[in-house]
């Protein structure tokens, strides 16, 4: 009966992620409060189901009937394993966010437009926050060299966007469950969408601080430099993170015709989530 679980949330997870389309690599069409709350419950709900389901065996334990059925050790060993590797790949990315952090706070603290920043010593251009729940603003002097203040500005607001909707904090999670489900279809496809959702929505809050004019010019002076970490770099988020190609003119294309601005997600966005915790509800089945 175990194995029946776990071979139904196998399924159901595999069917929900192949439900994702993304033709020719482009990008979604629609509002992007409804893009996110799609493309947040396919990425998310499988890997929260499977979780779900293995706490649950491990709750129930190798012995004992469910439904008149015998269980064993070999679905209890099954989620054992699989809760363990979570629990491993967490270690290691905060370990791996932790060296960046690390790394950022070496960098000489200077002020900039009334803004503490960390000061990196390179000629490339780059901004962008790196931490966690409190991320700091590491800010390269090829940035400073090469951009006027003007745009220096827009590319702190930009920053700010990060900031405030504390995108480093929850993209470490987000990046916990991709590096878990890989092997997922369409699991790589839906954090690209999630990085461009967000860098969406960082622009949008920059453009109604300064000229987005300004902000889509430092854009792509940002882009046509090479940056200094990459966007699977670890508690980092920056201007220019998933700006190549048509996700670069779909973020200029918004700035120079800004959209509405993003709505607030509310709580009632996260009721189909809910349902990834209904293997709990067999624990009472188990005797």
């Amino acid at each position: 009966m175990h194995l029946i679980m776990i071979l139904t949330a196998l399924a159901v997870s595999w069917v929900l992620r192949c439900s994702w389309s993304n033709p020719q690599g482009s990008w979604p069409q629609g509002s992007w409060s409804l893009r996110w709350r799609r493309s947040l419950f396919l990425f998310l709900f499988p890997p929260l189901l499977i979780f779900m389901t293995a706490i649950a065996l491990l709750f129930m334990g190798p012995q004992g009937k469910m439904g008149g059925v015998y269980t064993g050790w070999f679905s209890y060993v099954i989620a054992l394993f699989y809760l363990a590797f979570f629990a491993i790949s967490c270690v290691k990315l905060a370990f791996q966010g932790w060296q960046s952090v690390k790394s950022a706070c070496e960098c000489p603290l200077v002020n900039l437009e009334g803004t503490q920043v960390r000061l990196l010593n390179t000629k490339a251009l780059f901004a962008g926050q790196i931490g966690f729940w409190q991320p700091q603003l590491v800010v390269s002097q090829g940035l400073l060299q090469n951009l006027s203040q003007n745009h220096v500005e827009s590319v702190l607001a930009h920053e700010q966007g990060h900031y405030y909707y504390r995108d480093t904090f929850w993209f470490f999670w987000l990046g916990w469950v991709r590096s878990c489900t890989a092997w997922l279809p369409n699991t790589e496809a839906l954090w690209q969408e999630l990085l461009g959702l967000r860098e969406l929505r960082a622009d949008s809050y920059a453009a109604s601080q300064v000229d987005p004019l300004l902000l889509a010019e430092s854009l792509l002076l940002v882009v046509s430099n090479s940056s200094v970490l990459s966007e699977s770099a670890i508690c980092c988020a920056a201007l220019g993170v998933d700006g190549v190609g048509d996700r670069l003119e779909q973020r200029i294309e918004a700035l120079l015709a800004p959209p509405p601005p993003t709505p607030e997600l509310n709580w009632q966005s996260w009721n189909g989530f809910l349902l990834a915790f209904l293997p709990l509800l067999t624990v009472i089945f188990h005797t």
